[in-house]
């Protein structure tokens, strides 16, 4: 992507939005936002499903002026995904409880239950690795397991296993699907606009249980 001289297009750039951050920043951009969101509790509604696939999309064309090299989004969303989780949990460690108890953001508080009773329920492995594929468990789910003292090997090589399921199975995906599609650029927007949907349903579903399960939905 050739640079912006005047800047506008960088200070327009919409963080929520997948198709204007890979425009903005490239492959870094998708490192910098999976970092957040799986390693940082302020992350949590950062687009990683949709900006995963998305890339993969671009990777097999050019959407104004946006193509990305595969190679380069691979790295970025591995090292991303996996180092977040690492940093998250060492957080976890140092306060992560603490932390949650000063939010009053409920979907924050949601996701940290679910990532405690995933934890309980699935074991320490399964859950770090499903943790991956549940949007706001997967940010919460890592400083989660370092509250509750999950052992830093186990930790660590499950959430390698499972973060590179996730960013790499993601991206492929966007991938094949870009190249088994001609002239993929006539249908890129609806199909990054089924992405959205598609990603935002997880969270809709944990919503809508998290209400069930409350004293006041009794």
């Amino acid at each position: 992507m050739a640079p912006d001289p005047t800047g506008v297009h960088q200070l327009a750039v919409n963080i929520l939005d997948a198709n204007s951050l890979l425009a903005a920043f490239g492959a870094l951009g998708i490192l910098v936002v999976l970092f957040a969101e799986t390693g940082l509790l302020v992350g949590f509604f950062l687009p990683g499903d949709s900006l995963l696939f998305t890339a993969g999309l671009l990777c097999t064309t050019s959407k104004n002026g946006v193509h990305l090299n595969l190679g380069a989004v691979l790295a970025c969303a591995a090292v991303g995904a996996l180092l977040g989780a690492q940093v998250g949990y060492l957080i976890g460690q140092k306060g992560g409880k603490t932390l949650l108890a000063r939010t009053n953001n409920k979907h924050l508080l949601a996701g940290a239950d679910r990532a405690e009773e995933i934890l309980t329920k699935y074991g320490h492995a399964k859950a770090i690795v499903l943790a991956r594929f549940i949007p706001v468990v997967r940010t919460v789910l890592n400083p989660m397991a370092g509250a509750l003292n999950v052992p830093v090997k186990t930790f660590t090589l499950w959430q390698v296993v499972g973060g590179l399921l996730w960013s790499v199975g993601v991206t492929m995906a966007g991938y094949a699907l870009g190249s088994s599609i001609p002239d993929i650029d006539k249908y890129l927007l609806p199909i990054i606009g089924l992405i959205v949907v598609i990603s935002v349903i997880p969270i809709g579903l944990e919503l809508m249980r998290s209400r069930k399960s409350s004293p006041s939905a009794e």
